[in-house]
């Protein structure tokens, strides 16, 4: 089989109809152009990616808990080395934390005044 039909092959199989009529009205390097980036795409990966975008979003674990403050000047430097290193190898692991902090103008608690004067 040669590639303008192994194209035309995957972009049926797609339904991608859209393209082949593209790909009929070109000639020349660009035509050839789009048969090679079209034989390059891994369209299957793309559907299954788009297909999960569908998905609910399972969250194993929803806590939300105060964590201590810290004032990072006050630490030495072997605990700021302990920290990163804590905090590099959770994230190599897969484990993440969401943080929101507490300065900012108080938009989100609808005023417009700074929150230290609310």
């Amino acid at each position: 089989m040669d590639k303008t039909s192994n194209a035309i092959d995957i972009l049926k199989a797609y339904n991608q109809d859209h393209i082949i009529n593209l790909l009929n009205k070109l000639e020349g390097d660009k035509k050839e152009e789009l048969i090679d980036q079209i034989n390059s795409i891994n369209f299957q990966q793309m559907k299954e990616l788009y297909e999960n975008t569908k998905k609910e979003i399972e969250i194993k674990e929803n806590k939300i808990e105060a964590i201590p403050y810290i004032d990072k000047s006050k630490l030495s430097d072997d605990k700021k080395e302990e920290l990163e290193e804590i905090g590099t190898k959770s994230i190599k692991n897969g484990e993440y934390a969401v943080v929101t902090m507490a300065g900012g103008q108080g938009t989100r608690l609808r005023t417009f005044r700074p929150k230290r004067h609310i």
